[in-house]
């Protein structure tokens, strides 16, 4: 808690649950991605549901480190287990991803429209300085003036 004045009544922050929690999703799924094992356990679940014991074969790591990034992926909204019997299945839940998507599109078309501003920016540069030649110097257009 704050105050606004040494004798102020103590004042609770505001804050924006709502996009706090955006940010948190978006923050957990891009962790989650950040690791090559926990992609290739998510490219794994993309073809079908696997138990535990199927997702660690194809990885040479010990089974509670298998465990720490299924915990990774589950917290990022982007795995789901259930018990089935005696073993525990995993499936793949893609909607996460979205969101993340989502986000990458929108700095996508950001940064595709500042490369499109210096290609213009550097084609008229070019166009006004002249091509360069072989020798790094700049070529001359002659016209039929001259």
């Amino acid at each position: 808690m704050t105050t606004k004045a040494l004798t102020a009544e103590p004042v609770a922050p505001i804050i924006n649950h709502m996009v706090n929690s955006r940010a948190q999703q978006l923050d957990e799924v891009f962790f989650a991605l950040s690791d090559p094992t926990r992609r290739a356990i998510l490219a794994s679940l993309a073809n079908g549901d696997l138990t535990v014991a199927e997702l660690s074969e194809p990885f040479d790591i010990s089974a509670p480190a298998i465990s720490k990034h299924l915990k990774v992926l589950e917290r990022a909204g982007l795995l789901a287990r259930e018990r089935v019997g005696r073993s525990k299945r995993a499936r793949f839940v893609p909607e996460p991803l979205q969101g993340a998507a989502e986000w990458v599109d929108r700095y996508r078309s950001f940064w595709e429209s500042k490369l499109d501003s210096l290609a213009e920016y550097l084609a008229q540069s070019e166009t006004e300085t002249g091509d360069a030649d072989d020798s790094g110097g700049t070529t001359r257009h002659v016209s039929e003036k001259d």
